[in-house]
């Protein structure tokens, strides 16, 4: 797959500069677009393309509009997005006229392509980083929009939509999606784009709450109510009055909790525990899971009228492996915004072969463990931009199968099927542990005695069925190496390890224990 990167628009009415600019941003692994004069530049600026582009490269002398009319045109549209003016005539007053006009930066005809990618590097951090300031403050006061949101993808764009209507009413919303696919950043813009904008968000993290406290974090406590009640307690629902409640992972609610949520939501008040009479609160009511509450309803786990109340508007986001297009631009800005907290200005991008092993990658964790990917990458770099060297356990896996392609025979009956192409391999590793799990014959290399010379690495997501001297190999071993490859697959995330594999979690602590992985585990965690 091509690395999707930045994307520039080129304004220039001189064919040839146009097209020698091309070819430099193509070189430093941007895409581009072109504009033959001003007007053209405007009429892109001010259309739905606008979105997609991430810098401009702007003459200064042009027919009909100039550079400057294109700038005033654009700054009073309050469009920010960057601009680099180029100029055959470097005069003091010129450079002032265009920064002041709106500009970040000048640079003189003929550019050095040198100078130009630095350019061009250093503005894009600098729009992501303010991008990733202004997202974080507007989200902590409950403004943020969907305008804030990162993504170029088709299938994101529906979920904005829906969004957008949601917001528009009191209907409440049920968000289904991945763990790390950006649940709270939607509920976030819902409340930030409806008329209760700017009053409180408040975001109760259901699964990380003990049973025994549910009941008094959610609806609160008159004092002495119970051992410990020491002081009246107002719960999240109180806090929420006039703004928005989100109920992340609302599926791991006990039943007798539920219960009262059903209450509360149908007759917008709720019963403190202790107290004497219900109080009424206003508050709009935004739910999320990462796992299927129709099928909670169905193993009884959930109650079946509540799933109803919550389930008016359903929205589902895809994970990230299904928006590949968000990948360069999420990649961005989770640089800039580490490159500014650990203290590495000179780390100002991204190389374009390391874009597209990210855009390879299948992300389980998705947008969370992308961010965290960085993050580690950043604090790994010494040069000046990320490398595949930077991102070893990606590289890992979305290269694994690669020896193994070229190493297998021709096919025969008794011969292993040849390997896919690596990208087709990215794009079906996520399921290839979960088909293996399910009986899928394929997910397990054939009973074949290995070649001479063959190195016994399997392609990732498929496990090796003989040992190194062509026999079975051992249960105890395999089931080892599944355990082992399902910690790194789920990124140490232990609940979803042991679903996946089907067994408890004390159990999985156990086999843990038992085959001394108990640092995987917590490697993995962390």
């Amino acid at each position: 797959m091509q690395a999707i990167s930045g994307k520039i628009l080129i304004v220039d009415d001189d064919p040839i500069q146009r097209r020698l600019l091309q070819e430099a941003v193509k070189k430093f692994g941007y895409r581009s677009k072109t504009a033959e004069n001003g007007v053209e530049a405007v009429r892109i600026m001010s259309g739905p393309e606008a979105s997609e582009i991430d810098l401009i490269i702007l003459d200064m002398v042009m027919p009909e509009l100039d550079g400057l009319g294109v700038l005033e045109k654009l700054r009073g549209d309050k469009n920010a997005t960057p601009v680099i003016v180029q100029t055959a005539h470097g005069g003091i007053d010129t450079v002032v006229t265009v920064m002041n006009a709106g500009a970040q930066d000048f640079v003189v005809k003929p550019v050095a392509p040198e100078r130009l990618n630095v350019s061009i590097r250093n503005l894009l951090k600098t729009s992501a980083l303010e991008g990733e300031i202004t997202r974080i403050r507007k989200q902590a006061s409950g403004t943020l929009t969907f305008n804030d949101i990162i993504t170029h993808s088709p299938a994101m764009e529906r979920v904005i939509n829906l969004g957008k209507r949601a917001a528009a009413s009191n209907i409440p919303i049920l968000i289904e999606g991945e763990s790390g696919v950006g649940k709270e950043m939607i509920a976030s813009a819902i409340q930030g784009s409806s008329d209760r904008k700017s009053k409180p968000l408040v975001t109760v993290n259901c699964g990380a709450i003990p049973d025994n406290l549910v009941e008094s974090i959610l609806f609160g406590h008159e004092k002495g109510a119970f051992t410990g009640a020491v002081d009246k307690h107002a719960g999240k629902f109180q806090e929420a009055h006039g703004g928005t409640l989100f109920l992340d992972e609302v599926g791991e609610l006990p039943q007798d909790v539920q219960v009262k949520l059903l209450r509360a939501i149908q007759e917008n008040e709720i019963d403190p525990i202790g107290a004497r009479r219900p109080v009424k609160v206003d508050f709009r009511l935004i739910s999320a899971t990462n796992r299927r509450l129709v099928d909670q309803v169905k193993e009884g786990a959930f109650r079946e009228d509540l799933y109803y109340r919550l389930n008016v508007f359903p929205i589902w986001i895809p994970p990230l492996r299904d928006r590949r297009e968000d990948i360069p631009a999420l990649a961005r800005h989770f640089l800039a915004r580490f490159t500014a907290e650990e203290g590495k200005p000179q780390v100002s991008a991204i190389s374009s072969d390391t874009l597209a092993m990210l855009q390879e990658y299948h992300w389980p964790g998705n947008i969370r463990q992308l961010e965290n990917s960085v993050f580690r990458a950043v604090v790994l770099c010494d040069g000046p931009q990320l490398t595949i060297n930077d991102f070893p356990q990606v590289a890992a896996a979305t290269h694994s199968a690669a020896p193994v392609a070229h190493a297998l025979p021709a096919a025969t009956p008794e011969a292993p099927r040849p390997a896919a192409p690596a990208s087709a391999q990215a794009h079906n590793s996520a399921a290839s542990l979960g088909a293996s799990q399910a009986g899928n014959q394929s997910g397990v290399m054939p009973a074949a005695p290995a070649p001479a010379g063959f190195e016994q690495s399997a392609p990732f997501g498929f496990m090796r069925s003989l040992d190194q001297d062509g026999h079975i190999r051992k249960l105890a071993d395999i089931e080892e190496e599944l355990i082992r490859a399902a910690i790194n697959h789920y990124s140490g995330r232990m609940t979803e390890v042991a679903r996946r594999l089907g067994i408890g979690r004390s159990t999985l602590y156990r086999k843990l224990k038992e085959y001394g992985l108990e640092d995987d585990g917590k490697d993995a965690a962390a």
